[in-house]
């Protein structure tokens, strides 16, 4: 059952959102049904770690076996279109700027953080929504330094 403050669990419904892409153009989760759909969560574009995921999944965007892969971050469409551009991801970026879906999601960094400015920032998180609209896996990680299990990821989407 989906959790306000931990978000959806495997075998929820995955809440429907809508988002703009980093082309300013609207992305909505539930137009996405009858194609499996890979959400990457990550902190801040342009950073150490979430350039090398981002560049990760998109040097290997084949193994996603046709799934639709979209990162989330708090940044403005603008930013991610820069940061997109700069580092030639084919993969749509959408802009949670108020971090709603990341809130909806369970990925938004709590309370505690809101005097290091953390407090709209979301952690780095990975799930995959199947093609009816269920979530299949979720893993947020409370170390930004980490990433996502990439291989697990990529073995669950095969497996859809």
């Amino acid at each position: 059952m989906t959790d306000s403050t931990t978000g959806p669990d495997v075998g929820d419904e995955a809440p429907d959102f809508e988002l703009y892409r980093h082309d300013a153009e609207p992305w909505r989760l539930s137009e996405q049904r009858g194609t499996p759909v890979v959400l990457l969560f990550f902190p801040g574009a342009f950073t150490s770690v979430c350039t090398t995921e981002l560049n990760t999944v998109n040097n290997s965007l084949s193994d996603f076996d046709g799934a639709e892969v979209v990162g989330i971050s708090t940044d403005a469409p603008a930013v991610l279109d820069e940061f997109r551009s700069v580092n030639d991801i084919e993969f749509s970026l959408l802009s949670d700027h108020d971090a709603d879906v990341s809130a909806r999601y369970g990925t938004k960094y709590d309370q505690n953080f809101t005097a290091m400015n953390l407090d709209r920032i979301s952690k780095r998180s990975a799930f995959i929504i199947n093609q009816e609209g269920t979530v299949r896996y979720r893993e947020v990680l409370e170390n930004a330094g980490k990433q996502p299990d990439l291989d697990a990821i990529k073995g669950i989407v095969q497996d859809l």
